[in-house]
C-alpha cells in the first residue's frame, strides 16, 4: 500500500505555469473570419470555433465576433483579406441545431454548407468540433479527428471518494459517469471510445473494471494485492498494460484479454510505473526509480534489456508515448514546502535529445492524441486547474479552465 500511496502522491504533485504561446509563421495558415447569425448571438460558440481553428494547426482566425446574415451569399468588402469566410448559425430552443457554410472570399464562391443537431443541448460544443473537422477535411488540411474525442478523467470530490466524468476537449461540456466511492485512474478500453477501465478501490484488494459508457455495462478485469492500475491499452484492444504490485513491489505487467493470462514485463526490486506502448507495442516505456530518482526508461515487451530514455533532469514521473515520440513531466524545483515547478518535455526513444514544450510554471498528466500530434497535459494555478494543448506541429497551444475538483488522471 506504501507504494500505492508514493504514486498517487507522485502523480498529484502538480501546480501550474502560464500558456505557453508559440506562433507558427501565420504565412503558413490559412487566414478566416468568422460570423454569427444566430437567433442570440452566442459568444460561447463563437469562442469555440476560434479555438477549433486555432488547435487544428491550419488556421489563423479573426478574433472579432460578427453579426451577419445567413441566407446572404455577399461578402463583406472588409473581409476580402482573409481567405475564408466561415458563417454559422445556432439554435438551441430543442436540443440544439447548428448550420453552417465556408465561402471564399475572393469571388464568393460556397464551398461547403452542412446542418448539424442533437437532443442534448449541453453537448452542443462537439457540434462545432465536428463542424471545424468537416471544414478542416473539405480544405484537404490533415485530419483533426482528435478534435472530436470525449476526455475521461477522474477527479477527488471528498476525501476517499471520488467520480469519474467525460468532457469534450474544452471542457465546456462535462458529465459524471461514475460517482460514491474511490474509482480512479480512467483510461480508454477502445479507439471509438465506447467503453474504459478505472480501478476501484471500494473492495478488499484493488481491482480493475470496465464500464460501457452507451449500455452502463460493467464487467470485472483483474485485481490484485497493493496495486492495480490499467496504463495502456493495445491499438486493436485486446492488450492491456498493468501496473502491479501482488509481491510488495510495482511492476509493470501485460495482461492478454483474451486468454487472461498475465505476462510480467519488468522485474525489479524498486518502484516501475506506468507503462506505455512504444515502437509500434514492441516496447514499453515506464517510470522507474533504478537511478534512485524517478525517470523514464524502456525495454522490449518480450526481452530483458532496459535502456534509459531520459538524460536530464532529477524527477521525471510521468509520461506518454507515441510509436517513437515520448513526452514527460520533470520537475525543475525542490521546494520542500511550497509548490514545485514541473515541465513538459518531448524527446525520442532513439534520440536522448529533450525539447521542453513548456517553460514556466508546473505542468503535469501529459497526453498524446490520438494520431501524435497533440499533447493534452494538466496545469493549476492559484487552485484553478486547467487543461492544456500543444500542436506539436503549428506549435499552437490553448488552455481551458476546468471547475470543479482536483483532477486525479486523465485520458484522451
Amino acid at each position: 500500500m506504501r507504494f500505492l500511496l508514493l504514486f498517487l502522491l507522485t502523480l498529484n504533485l502538480f501546480a501550474v505555469d502560464a500558456t505557453l504561446t508559440i506562433e507558427k509563421d501565420v504565412e503558413q495558415r490559412t487566414k478566416i473570419a468568422v460570423e454569427d447569425d444566430s437567433p442570440l448571438p452566442n459568444e460561447r460558440a463563437f469562442k469555440i470555433f476560434l479555438s477549433d481553428l486555432k488547435i487544428s494547426g491550419h488556421f489563423l482566425a479573426d478574433d472579432t465576433h460578427r453579426q451577419g446574415d445567413f441566407t446572404t451569399t455577399v461578402i463583406d468588402p472588409a473581409l476580402k483579406s482573409r481567405e475564408y469566410l466561415l458563417k454559422f448559425s445556432m439554435s438551441r430552443a430543442q436540443g440544439t441545431k447548428l448550420s453552417v457554410k465556408l465561402f471564399k472570399t475572393a469571388n464568393g464562391t460556397m464551398l461547403f454548407k452542412k446542418s448539424y443537431a442533437i437532443g442534448s443541448s449541453a453537448k452542443m460544443p462537439f457540434l462545432i468540433h465536428k463542424a471545424v473537422y468537416d471544414i478542416n477535411a473539405v480544405l484537404k488540411y490533415p485530419s483533426i479527428d482528435w478534435i472530436n474525442r470525449y476526455v475521461v478523467f477522474a477527479r477527488y470530490t471528498t476525501p476517499k471518494h471520488s467520480e469519474i466524468a467525460l468532457a469534450d476537449y474544452t471542457f465546456t461540456y462535462q458529465k459524471t459517469i461514475i460517482r460514491g466511492g474511490l474509482n480512479l485512474f480512467p483510461k480508454w478500453a477502445d479507439s471509438h471510445q465506447r467503453s474504459f477501465y478505472y480501478t476501484s478501490f471500494n473492495g478488499v484488494v484493488p481491482t480493475l473494471y470496465r464500464l460501457n459508457i452507451y449500455s452502463g455495462t460493467k464487467s470485472r478485469v483483474a485485481s490484485s494485492e497493493g496495486m492495480m492500475v490499467c496504463s495502456d491499452v493495445s491499438k486493436d484492444g485486446k492488450k492491456v498494460l498493468l501496473t502491479m504490485a501482488p509481491n510488495g513491489q510495482p511492476d509493470i505487467y501485460e495482461l492478454n484479454l483474451s486468454t487472461g493470462e498475465k505476462t510480467r514485463v519488468t522485474r525489479f526490486n524498486g518502484i516501475d510505473v506506468g507503462g506505455k506502448y512504444a515502437e509500434s507495442e514492441n516496447s514499453v516505456v515506464f517510470v522507474s526509480n533504478r537511478l534512485g530518482y524517478a525517470n523514464i526508461f524502456k525495454k522490449p515487451v518480450h526481452g530483458s534489456a532496459v535502456s534509459q530514455v531520459v538524460y536530464r533532469g532529477r524527477n521525471n514521473n510521468a509520461c506518454d508515448a507515441f510509436n517513437n515520440k515520448v513526452v514527460y513531466a520533470s520537475r525543475e524545483s525542490s521546494s520542500a514546502f511550497g509548490n514545485n515547478t514541473f515541465n513538459i518535455y518531448l524527446t525520442s526513444t532513439d534520440d536522448p535529445a529533450s525539447r521542453p514544450l513548456t517553460t514556466t510554471g508546473s505542468n503535469q498528466f501529459p497526453t498524446f492524441s490520438s494520431d501524435g500530434s497533440v499533447v493534452l497535459y494538466l496545469k493549476q494555478l492559484g487552485g484553478r486547474t486547467s487543461a492544456g494543448y500543444i500542436n506539436l506541429y503549428s506549435k499552437q497551444s490553448q488552455l481551458f479552465p476546468v471547475n470543479g475538483n482536483r483532477i486525479q488522471a486523465i485520458d484522451w
